[in-house]
């Protein structure tokens, strides 16, 4: 289950940290919109670097928790 757990939220991180990479660079580089966080919602270029810091901070709990020993329960 824990594995399931880890690979879910990597998962999520990833595409978290995609858009929010793939937004701060379009808003920044070319001003103008791409991928699709910016239909959903309006901030500024730095609040998409954070968004791109909270999708790899994801991956990396995914990471450690798919990891991590599993705890046989002691009978």
């Amino acid at each position: 289950m824990r594995k399931t757990i880890g690979y879910t939220v990597e998962s999520i991180g990833y595409v978290v940290g995609a858009q929010g990479l793939v937004s701060f660079a379009s808003q920044t580089l070319f001003g103008t919109e791409w991928g699709w966080l910016h239909k959903v919602v309006d901030l500024p270029s730095a609040a998409y670097l954070g968004i791109t810091v909270a999708g790899l901070a994801l991956v990396v709990v995914g990471v450690k928790t798919r990891k991590a020993p599993d705890r046989q329960p002691v009978a």
